[in-house]
Order: C-alpha cells, then sequence, then structure tokens
C-alpha cells in the first residue's frame, strides 16, 4: 500500500507562478519540499524562460501542445530541466495540462 495517494479531482487547482497557469499540488514532500503538480496552461498562455534554482522539473505532457523553439511537442512528451538551467518559453497552443515533479522547492528565477 502507498503511504499517500491523492486523486486530482478533490484537489482544487490554485494559482501558478505565471499569469494563466494553475496548480494542483498531488503531493508535498515535507522533508525536500519537492511538489509533484498537475499544471494547466490557458490556451495562448507563454512562460518567460526561467530558472529553477532549488529544484530539478521533470514535465510530462498529458494534454495539448506546447511550442518551444518553434517545435510543437504535444501528449507523451517528456521534459526535463536540470537545476538551475534556463528552460523556455513555453507557449501553450490550446490548453495544456502536464503532470510535473520538482525534487526540490517549487521556486523561480
Amino acid at each position: 500500500m502507498f503511504p499517500h495517494a491523492a486523486h486530482a479531482d478533490s484537489i482544487p487547482w490554485q494559482p501558478g507562478p505565471y499569469p494563466g497557469v494553475e496548480l494542483k499540488v498531488l503531493h508535498r514532500n515535507p522533508t525536500t519540499g519537492g511538489v509533484t503538480v498537475l499544471r494547466r496552461f490557458a490556451a495562448g498562455t507563454t512562460v518567460p524562460a526561467h530558472v529553477h534554482p532549488l529544484a530539478n522539473e521533470t514535465a510530462y505532457v498529458l494534454q495539448g501542445e506546447w511550442i518551444e523553439d518553434a517545435t510543437d511537442y504535444g501528449p507523451g512528451t517528456c521534459f526535463f530541466a536540470p537545476k538551475g538551467e534556463r528552460h523556455g518559453p513555453h507557449v501553450a497552443r490550446g490548453e495544456v495540462i502536464s503532470l510535473t515533479i520538482f525534487d526540490g522547492p517549487l521556486t523561480v528565477a
């Protein structure tokens, strides 16, 4: 049995770090500060290039398409950004939903 279980339908969306981005926090690690989240990007949202100084980020696209460097990435795409490495901008062609894991605190610089 898993010591933690969460059902996304029972968790409300909350504002993310950028306009047009919302999060559902599925799990928060009390030791590392890491989080597993569903992220929802409204159609047309652009997230500027940025850095997560305290966490590696792994994102898996569940729905919709992101545009990065003039390339479309749809469902099934997995992105990884090492802690401290600049990435983006991300542009949501339509509504995008991703499952994203930050292995440390979710901070943005």
